[in-house]
């Protein structure tokens, strides 16, 4: 039996897999072509962003799973997945303590200027304290978009460090515990001094954050995204950065360019590589609990996560 892993993964979840049996396939790129070319033969697969072509389903013969290596599935054809049985599985929460910490990270990152103030330095450009306005995060309201496993963190985060006031926008979610409920997302956004993005990808969210939600935030707020990049309409953003109508932005997730276009003109926008799961302890516990899902799948049980029902496919 064969797993092709189209991305990287930590050890452990290699070692879990020859402890059962089966031979890791690894790819040397993550594009759909190597996939494709790779995928004849195996019977499960680990994807992580690169997700899974239409194309490379269609090359796949003896595929039953593919587990998502991680929370987002966007990537992975779906469709194409259940019209050939073939399950398709996500990983969400293993990753969330290190996406919220890397979130908390950001809100300080892009309040205090900090990657702009370390590049003035680095220059030998004086002044750098007189000339940017600097802002706390102690007592400010913070509105955070998408109360799930990552989101919840972090305001459980912000709430106990900074005495922040905890707005949440969360429509899917009953329970938000003893936190504050806002009225509306447009509501949030015009008490928010701090915004934080954690919703999933979904029609209704496309474009969430763009120039009619960035008429109504605070002025002088901050957005961090370590979500979706779809959700924030990028040529907005920039356009909200440079009137002043948001102080900073600091963004995990971003369209492919960003940093080179009109966002990457300002210091006071952050860009990060999608570091938010990329700890040495999450990608431990990701990979351990994607091959879980791999094996658990393989045994005839139905994955807690999975995403799809090929078994309602017509013959």
């Amino acid at each position: 039996m064969k797993c092709l892993i189209v991305q990287p993964i930590h050890q452990d979840g290699i070692a879990m897999l020859r402890d059962a049996g089966i031979t890791p396939v690894l790819c040397p790129t993550s594009d759909m072509e190597t996939a494709s070319r790779l995928v004849p033969g195996c019977i499960a697969a680990i994807t992580r962003d690169a997700g899974f072509s239409a194309q490379a389903f269609a090359a796949a013969d003896s595929l039953k799973v593919i587990v998502v290596h991680g929370a987002g599935h966007d990537a992975v054809d779906k469709e194409a997945a259940t019209a050939r049985g073939i399950l398709v599985c996500n990983t969400p929460g293993a990753n969330s303590r290190s996406v919220s910490e890397l979130a908390l990270g950001l809100a300080l990152a892009a309040a205090r200027l900090i990657p702009a103030a370390d590049r003035a330095e680095r220059d030998g450009h004086s002044g750098f304290r007189e000339r940017e306005k600097t802002l706390e995060l102690f007592g400010k309201t913070a509105l955070i978009v998408g109360w799930g496993n990552t989101g919840s963190e972090l305001g459980r985060m912000l709430s106990a460090a900074f005495g922040m006031r905890l707005l949440v926008h969360s429509p899917r979610v009953a329970d938000i515990g003893d936190f504050e409920r806002a009225a509306s997302l447009h509501d949030g956004l015009a008490q928010a001094d701090l915004i934080s993005l954690h919703t999933p990808m979904r029609p209704e969210t496309k474009g969430l954050i763009g120039r009619e939600a960035l008429a109504v935030v605070k002025p002088g707020a901050i957005l961090v995204n370590t979500a979706r990049a779809g959700l924030v309409d990028e040529q907005a953003l920039a356009e909200a950065i440079a009137s002043g109508r948001l102080s900073a932005a600091a963004l995990d997730v971003y369209s492919h360019g960003a940093p080179q276009g009109p966002l990457g003109k300002s210091g006071r926008v952050i860009f990060t590589p999608h570091l938010g799961g990329a700890t040495e302890e999450a990608l431990q516990r990701m990979a351990v609990a994607t091959v879980r899902n791999v094996l658990t799948a393989l045994s005839g049980t139905r994955p807690a996560t999975a995403l799809n029902d090929p078994a309602t496919v017509a013959a």
